[in-house]
């Protein structure tokens, strides 16, 4: 599989990234190996997690995607050289039971590396993101900026600085973020130089057809600041791949998948009757072209490039797994991708 390096680093990683956010929840430990073995044998060794995971997050399954990781680590004596490793720490105010959520300090973020350090059974993490910033900015759903919202501690200075403080312990090789703003990443990139602290590599954020908010000027960010974007939710939780198209997630007839199984999913940007709308149009143009609907979401994602640096899947199946590794390498000509813009001219971006 094609490689490609993050940013300004020397970390480089595989085109398509596994996510493993389901490990744990949909996925339990015997079958999580499974998929994991099958995606290094096809050349994915870029494997993303984070404290919080499996989702929808809880209490009780906190921790246990590390945990499984862990577990195939520890089974598979030489794996643990061979994959690029991300993580990340919980951002503040979400979800009370995790450490760092409840209290987000400087030390909080040090203490959490080391629970996921030992919940992997590694010494070291290549790439440890923070999860959504420590500010009241629009994400998962929300559309607004608040100014009269309070930021919580720490701020970005102090963010790096611990960050600082695990590359120089060895705990973490490179540092990133997920869920950022534009300003979020000229803040970091600029503190970073201006105080010889460790420079983000990389951005995590949702990038697909129904929400191609990126492109609302971050991507002009992320390529000035030379820094890497890995696309998030590709398939928009299943709406782009077709099996929604019939019944909507939670209507009699429709099939298995988070939206399906987890009301408080269909909750968030991707239940909204928009998003399902848009994404239809889209599989339906993928048929037109003699495309399934996982090809054309995934070809999008592959014909983004330079933007997109790696495409984060999610997946609760080998066949699933396949299928989306075989369409990682379609890309799309430009007929197709027209096509494409004239639907989000008309539809914009409903899973913002």
């Amino acid at each position: 599989m094609e490689r490609v390096t993050l940013g300004r680093s020397d970390l480089e990683v595989s085109r398509v990234c596994l996510g493993t956010m389901t490990f744990g929840e949909q996925v339990q430990q015997s079958a999580a190996h499974a998929l994991l073995d099958e995606a290094l044998a096809r050349g994915v060794d870029f494997i993303d997690a984070a404290e919080m995971y499996p989702v929808p997050a809880r209490e009780g399954s906190y921790g246990a995607t590390e945990r499984i990781l862990g577990s195939w680590f520890a089974s598979r004596p030489g794996v643990r050289e061979r994959v690029v490793l991300a993580s990340k720490v919980a951002g503040p105010g979400r979800y009370p039971w995790i450490p760092s959520a409840s209290a987000f300090t400087a030390d909080a973020i040090v203490a959490a590396c080391d629970a996921s350090l030992e919940r992997l059974g590694t010494d070291r993490i290549d790439l440890y993101q923070i999860h959504w910033p420590a500010r009241p900015v629009p994400m998962f759903g929300r559309l607004y900026f608040d100014p009269a919202q309070p930021s919580s501690s720490p701020g970005v200075l102090e963010q790096l600085e611990a960050l600082a403080r695990l590359v120089r312990a060895g705990k973490v090789r490179h540092v990133g973020l997920s869920n950022e703003t534009p300003w979020g990443v000229s803040e970091f990139a600029r503190l970073a130089e201006a105080h010889g602290l460790p420079r983000i590599v990389s951005v995590q954020n949702p990038y697909c057809l129904v929400n191609r908010s990126v492109e609302n000027a971050l991507d002009e960010t992320l390529h000035r600041e030379q820094v890497s974007l890995l696309a998030y939710s590709p398939l928009a939780f299943g709406l782009l791949t077709g099996k929604y198209d019939a019944a909507a997630p939670g209507e009699a007839g429709a099939p298995d998948g988070r939206l399906s199984v987890f009301e408080s999913m269909r909750q968030q940007r991707w239940g909204r009757p928009e998003a399902l709308a848009a994404a239809r149009r889209y599989n339906a143009l993928a048929r037109e072209h003699g495309l399934t609907p996982v090809q054309l979401a995934l070809g999008f994602c592959n014909s983004r490039r330079p933007l997109v640096a790696s495409t984060i899947i999610g997946v609760t199946s080998p066949q699933q797994l396949r299928e989306n590794l075989d369409a990682a390498n379609v890309t799309l000509g430009a007929e197709v991708l027209e096509a494409i813009d004239r639907i989000r001219w008309e539809m914009r971006d409903p899973a913002q």
